[in-house]
Order: C-alpha cells, then structure tokens, then sequence
C-alpha cells in the first residue's frame, strides 16, 4: 500500500526516532511510505483547552494535507482518536458541513500503527527481535476510544528474543492526559505514582506503550525514582531487527 505517515507534533520534536521506526517497520513489510513536511499538530491540545477555533483550523488543515491519502497511519492512539472522533463532533458544534462531509470521508482511513498492522492488514508477526523483558502500557485512547484491543499485544508475542510481562493496573491511566497533567497535577501525580509502582514491580526492563506523550510521563517518574527501567515507544521496539535494535 502507499501510506501516508502523520508522525504528530510531539513525535517531531521530541521522538523522532520514533518515525523513523515506523517508517522502516513499514517499509520492511512492503509498502511505500510519503512524509508530508506540511502537517502539522491534529488540535487536540488546542480543543482540550478551550481554543475551538485554532482546533478546526488545524482540522481543516489536516484535510487539506491527507484528502487524497490512500491510508494515513499514526504512531499516535492519542491523535489518531481526535482525528476519528472528535473532528466529527468538531465540525458538528461549529456547523461546519463541508468540514464534516471531509472528515468523515477521511476518518476512516486514518489509523493507529497497531491497528492498521493487525486489524487492516492481518500481520501479527513482523520479523522483529528485542532481547529484553519488557511491559506494555494501553494508552487510554487507543483502548477506549479506537478500541484497539489486544492489537499490541498480538504484536508483541511475536516479537523475537523479548520476554513480555504482564504489568498489574494495566489499564489504569498513567495520568497525562494531555492537559489533564497541567490542570490536575494533584491527580495526575498520583495515578503516575501507582503506574510507576506496577512497572517497577515487573522488574521489566523497559515500558512500551503507543503513545510517547503517555511514555514521556511515565519516563519521568521512572527516571526520578531511579528505576532503571526505560520507556521505548511500541514501533521502535517493532522495527527492531537482529542486525538493528532501535531502542
């Protein structure tokens, strides 16, 4: 297939390798992959907080850069869900029916990298090798809003050389949330501290999740209570080889 990569504002600037990951993980399955340099962040942040206007704005953006897109994959459950369910609504609160007639007709082929390797092409299996024991952390929107199930997990058992841990609370948020952190640092401080307890107790060497926004929380409270243990995003660990371990 030719597919386009959303790689998300946060990945651009902080995780880079990250898309770069995706883009040899795909590429090593047999497909093309286009990298837009235009796209820019989905609004999320921008919606959480009130900024509804900007949101659309960057929507209507995001139509413009991906309308002819055969297939739009993101390493993102988090961004991958704004575009799948909250432009829809967007549009609808904004009465925006062009910008609604556009996004619904887009949704539907914009995925998460998990669940466009399982669910729309039928690969559980990805040739990938990861000698380290290691936990997986569900990202709250990839479970609940994309509902992306057990996608991961498939992926992750047939990783080569990894031992996968079960992590206790797993599908307890980590308390990011975005600008959850930012308005409830209270709460958020909290759950952070039950889900760095949980990881720490698996003795896993390192935390994958789907989303590095949620992997960039956990990574800090990891990294302040000297743990030892790292967070790697889920498709460095799948575009990880024999010949080259990502992360």
């Amino acid at each position: 297939m030719h597919i386009d990569l959303f790689l998300t504002c946060v990945n651009d600037a902080l995780f880079p390798g990250t898309g770069q990951a995706t883009v040899r993980l795909l590429e090593r399955l047999g497909h093309s992959v286009n990298f837009n340099p235009c796209q820019t962040c989905c609004g999320q942040m921008h919606l959480n907080t009130g900024y509804a206007g900007d949101a659309l704005d960057l929507a209507r953006k995001f139509v413009r850069d991906f309308r002819d897109s055969e297939v739009v994959v993101t390493p993102s459950g988090s961004c991958a869900a704004m575009v799948r369910e909250l432009y829809p609504e967007a549009a609808k609160w904004a009465g925006d029916e062009e910008l609604l007639r556009d996004v619904e007709a887009l949704a539907p082929r914009v995925y998460e990298l998990s669940e466009f390797l399982v669910n729309k092409l039928g690969v559980t299996d990805v040739g990938a090798y990861y000698p380290h024991r290691v936990t997986y952390h569900p990202t709250c929107h990839a479970m609940r809003s994309l509902r992306v199930g057990d996608a991961p997990l498939k992926l992750l058992q047939n990783v080569r050389g990894m031992t996968l841990v079960e992590l206790e609370g797993a599908n307890e948020c980590c308390g990011f949330g975005g600008t959850f952190a930012v308005k409830n640092p209270d709460v958020s401080a909290a759950m952070l501290s039950d889900k760095t307890r949980h990881i720490m107790d698996t003795g896993a060497e390192a935390c994958t999740a789907g989303d590095n926004s949620c992997l960039l929380h956990i990574g800090g409270g990891l990294h302040r209570l000297r743990s030892g243990t790292r967070t790697v995003h889920l498709a460095e660990i799948l575009a990880s080889t024999e010949g080259k371990v990502f992360a």
